[in-house]
């Protein structure tokens, strides 16, 4: 598959699985995150999350989980568009502020940590791991570099976001785990 194909079959899977996602009605998904998140993970510290737009499934009850039982929470912020994203210490009772893709993000000013768990969104993933996102590799080059220090990579997805093979490249960062609201997927490699 060329680079241009490629490119085409991801462009055609985010508009399908962004209407899927869209479909979704979250009851209490998020919740359910908690029931299913594999416990040799639960020992992981410090926990990268996300704050949730556009559909994403909202990590928020899974992460408040984590800090309950003593693990430090981060959250991404991205100083410019281009990155790197840069991991902040956040504790649910402190303002966020925007960055650079008007996320809200903890300012600058609090502590930076690298995650050892980094929890993913995504638009698509299947079993082997593989994960497609908006299309900017902000997360491929955040598993990467954190993956290289032993951090390990958990998507977290409606089972609805689920494809037989998410088109992929070479430089798209497999997932370890991927986690919903009805089970914990531990990643076959392709």
């Amino acid at each position: 598959m060329t680079n241009q194909d490629l490119e085409s079959a991801k462009a055609d899977a985010r508009i399908l699985m962004r209407r899927e996602r869209a479909a979704v009605a979250p009851g209490d998904a998020a919740l359910k995150l908690i029931e299913h998140f594999p416990m040799e993970l639960a020992r992981l510290s410090p926990v990268a999350g996300y704050w949730p737009v556009g559909g994403e499934l909202d990590p928020r009850p899974l992460l408040a989980a984590l800090a309950k039982a003593g693990r430090a929470i981060v959250l991404p912020r991205m100083e410019t568009r281009a990155g790197p994203a840069r991991f902040f210490a956040w504790r649910g009772d402190k303002a966020l502020s925007a960055d650079a893709f008007g996320v809200p993000s903890p300012p600058a000013g609090e502590q930076e940590l690298p995650p050892m768990l980094i929890l993913a969104p995504l638009l698509a993933f299947d079993r082997a791991g593989r994960r497609l996102g908006q299309g900017g590799g902000h997360y491929d080059r955040i598993i990467s570099l954190y993956r290289a220090h032993g951090a390990v990579a958990v998507g977290l997805a409606y089972p609805e976001q689920e494809m037989d093979m998410v088109p992929a490249g070479a430089h798209d960062a497999l997932l370890d785990w991927v986690l919903t609201p009805g089970e914990a997927i531990h990643c076959a490699r392709a």
